[in-house]
């Protein structure tokens, strides 16, 4: 493992804790001489991560579609700053250049960006860990609903295993240092169970 996506809010949130678990995340990555790579904006949370691995030394990749660029919310003090076209488009590159991906706090969108590298990862398209940074139990109620649909049958557990969750970051990384994916993708044998 080279490279750590991290997902996460372009605000702060209303928890200092949040704040302190970003800057926590993108040091530990630098100290641990992984590329962080993530959204390319200097706000919220998004900009505490890259600020942190940066000042820990660490090598800094953004990608952030261009009209995001032009409201003047991209960071100037990346190693790199890839501009692209389009949300799908940020959000291939990120994947293509990470090997990893962990979501901190964050909105609607953090959620899309982690369920769709998880959903590539269910059908083979990938071999990365995702992970949930579970910061003050900000995930506990939607971690047990994933646990619902595993029990409820719309998602298998080898699948629901998929998605790692720690409280710390620490901990995260040394669970994707560790992961193995499950051995079948979703929907290569329609009858396993």
């Amino acid at each position: 493992m080279k490279s750590i996506c991290v997902f996460c809010g372009s605000s702060h949130g209303a928890l200092e804790t949040y704040g302190d678990a970003a800057r926590d995340t993108g040091r530990i990555i630098a100290e641990n001489g992984y590329r962080l790579v993530y959204g390319g904006a200097k706000v919220g949370l998004m900009g505490t991560v890259a600020d942190a691995a940066l000042d820990a030394g660490g090598e800094v990749v953004g990608v952030l579609p261009k009209s995001l660029q032009n409201k003047e919310i991209g960071h100037d003090g990346l190693n790199e700053l890839h501009l692209v076209g389009s949300m799908h488009e940020r959000k291939a590159l990120m994947a293509d250049l990470s090997d990893g991906f962990i979501a901190l706090p964050g909105g609607v969108g953090t959620l899309e960006e982690i369920f769709e590298v998880w959903t590539w990862g269910q059908l083979g398209y990938h071999a990365k860990p995702c992970g949930f940074l579970n910061v003050e139990g900000y995930y506990d109620q939607l971690i047990a609903f994933l646990d619902h649909q595993t029990r409820e049958g719309f998602t298998k557990k080898a699948m629901r295993d998929m998605a790692q969750v720690a409280e710390t970051p620490d901990a995260l990384i040394d669970r994707f240092k560790n992961y193995v994916p499950p051995s079948t993708p979703k929907w290569i044998k329609k009858d396993e169970t």
